[in-house]
């Protein structure tokens, strides 16, 4: 399975459940365990907004965004989000639990080292950052987490969840 479903289409993007529904079956099927659905209509666009599908287990590594006008606004739709915030050496600074219908936002500026781990299957993310993506200059990953799919990434994802046993932060 692919790791996002093609863009939106059309001139009006409406969420419903039969949507929700078809990202969860993607997230659950990838063997990343996640699915994006961008809802911005080309790659190109200046604002990227995107639906992001996650179960537990999935190995977001922690980065940063390093350009200066790359600030990222994540809000949760549906399940719970540990959301993480790193110093430059990889120590935890801050933890966050952010719940659907709750107080589930983050926004974060430029070059702030953070990651994520799923606390409920099915979690829903809605994500926004300005654009256009490019690949190359996105995101640069920490030196001091593993790289995804390496012997060491899925130990690294139980730490990462396990700051959030009891569901504190």
């Amino acid at each position: 399975m692919n790791n996002a479903f093609s863009n939106a289409t059309g001139d009006c993007f409406h969420l419903d459940e039969e949507l929700v529904a078809r990202g969860i079956a993607g997230s659950r099927a990838s063997a990343r365990r996640r699915i994006i659905l961008p809802i911005h209509r080309v790659q190109e666009a200046r604002v990227q907004r995107m639906l992001n599908f996650l179960q537990p287990g999935t190995y977001i590594r922690p980065h940063l965004h390093p350009l200066e006008h790359a600030s990222e606004t994540i809000c949760v739709l549906r399940g719970a989000l540990g959301f993480v915030l790193f110093d430059d050496a990889g120590a935890v600074r801050e933890t966050l639990v952010l719940r659907a219908g709750g107080l589930g936002v983050v926004d974060i500026e430029p070059r702030v080292w953070h990651g994520m781990a799923a606390l409920e299957e099915d979690t829903v993310l809605l994500e926004m950052k300005q654009g256009p993506y490019d690949a190359a200059t996105d995101k640069v990953f920490a030196a001091w987490a593993p790289e995804e799919g390496s012997a060491g990434a899925e130990a690294y994802e139980r730490g990462v969840a396990g700051l959030f046993a009891g569901g504190a932060g």
